[in-house]
């Protein structure tokens, strides 16, 4: 298959290409040249599936043959080796819960997936890959984790200093090796802004095999579709046409790969974007005028995109029709005061702790299920990668798990750089053989 760019879809690679890119020449991102319609008997085949069984049947359309397919069943099947249950939290309320993966957040299912289509281009390649990647959280935990050790690639993660918390921090901050983290002074648009700097960086990437891992990179954000045909999986087939996903939203991967899910067929009723106080999309789905602003700062911190890079792939999805996107989408804010109110209610009443990024799924459920729909939020991370703002609002503390335990006895290994592109380069450019 051929992937084109969001600016120019007469710009087309390959498969490698696009994955090592990262981003098209015209610095649009890379979109498959077609989603293609699952047949239907994969629904029939569907439920009771493991999510490596559905994972390969649903993206061999995208990365096969390109990558032979015994090798990428192989791939799948490594990379989706944890639990993701769907399980009941309230009434016609059910959690996906995204957090059993390594470093218990749902991004470990695209950067394990992305770590080992890069470790295969990499010995293609034969020469050193740099990975480049920003973070408001656990992007940089799972990318970290994911590619620690990797062969042949080395990986660059920036991230806001003191906006992560200290948890998220250590999981990428802490490892060395072939995992450099860089600790801005500035927000997470400016570690976004400088990312995306390096990629038009001709000079730098000349020198340099630079890509990005990213919801930028389609090999972090096509496998993230997998995990709503799980959901399916594990529920009974009666209640899918009546199904709401509601999916916490700040730099719109998660939704992205949701909505392809759904243009190759997923047979629900529609998406609800959650989104904290930075409601740039929300407030697009609302009245149609995309107006980026400066992100600001919430406890639902891995959502403080202001300027999400995803938007124009749904853009794409929909060619630019705003209404098209009303009829399948629907979006909610809410401010720190609501999301804390939402994990406080839930917990006293059900006994289920939500962290803040899945209470804003959960709250927007609440607001807009009709009474025939059935709702499912994504529970993106484990309520201990924020446990200070967790055990403040439910008045306990928080549990630790032993996995998360571990990194708090390890010393932070990160650089300090201005949010000035020029010193993120200079640390680039040491690592040119």
């Amino acid at each position: 298959m051929q992937f084109y760019s969001t600016n120019n879809k007469s710009i087309r690679e390959d498969l490698k290409t696009a994955v090592l890119q990262g981003l098209a020449a015209d610095k649009g991102l890379f979109m498959p040249e077609q989603v293609p319609v699952l047949p239907a008997n994969f629904w029939s085949w569907l439920p009771g599936r493991s999510m490596g069984e559905i994972g390969f049947e649903v993206l061999k359309h995208f990365f096969c043959p390109d990558i032979p397919e015994q090798q990428f069943r192989v791939m799948v099947d490594e990379a989706f080796d944890f639990p993701v249950p769907v399980k009941p939290v309230d009434g016609r309320i059910q959690v996906l819960e995204l957090f059993h993966g390594p470093t218990l957040a749902f991004k470990d299912v695209g950067a394990r997936f992305l770590a080992r289509v890069m470790s295969y281009f990499a010995d293609l390649q034969g020469d050193g890959i740099q990975v480049l990647v920003a973070t408001s959280g656990d992007t940089g935990s799972a990318v970290a984790q994911g590619f620690y050790r990797v062969p042949g690639v080395h990986v660059h993660i920036l991230y806001p200093s003191g906006l992560v918390s200290p948890l998220q921090e250590l999981q990428f901050a802490s490892l060395g090796e072939n995992i450099t983290a860089y600790e801005v002074d500035g927000t997470f648009d400016d570690c976004q802004r400088m990312v995306k700097e390096a990629f038009m960086d001709v000079d730098l990437r000349e020198q340099l095999i630079l890509t990005s891992a990213n919801s930028i990179n389609l090999a972090r954000f096509l496998p993230q579709s997998v995990y709503y045909f799980y959901a399916l999986s594990q529920i009974p087939v009666a209640d899918w046409a009546d199904t709401v996903f509601a999916v916490p939203s700040g730099n719109l991967g998660n939704l992205t790969a949701g909505l392809i899910a759904w243009k190759m067929g997923l047979p629900i009723r529609r998406f609800i974007a959650a989104n904290n106080a930075n409601k740039v999309f929300c407030n697009f789905i609302e009245h149609g005028l995309y107006a980026p602003h400066p992100s600001v700062a919430t406890i639902a911190n891995a959502m403080d995109v202001g300027d999400p890079s995803n938007f124009t792939r749904i853009e794409d999805l929909f060619a630019g029709e705003w209404l098209q996107m009303k009829a399948v989408l629907s979006g909610h804010s809410f401010s720190d005061g609501e999301i804390a109110d939402t994990i406080k209610a839930v917990y006293v009443e059900t006994g289920y702790l939500l962290d803040p990024h899945g209470a804003t799924g959960y709250a927007a459920l609440t607001n807009s299920l009709s009474p025939r729909e059935k709702g499912i939020f994504l529970a993106t991370a484990h309520p201990a990668k924020f446990r200070e703002s967790v055990s403040s609002v439910i008045g306990d503390e928080v549990p630790i798990p032993e996995r998360l335990a571990k990194y708090l006895l390890l010393d932070k290994k990160s650089v300090k750089i201005s949010f000035d592109y020029k010193s993120l380069k200079t640390c680039l450019l040491s690592h040119v053989e």
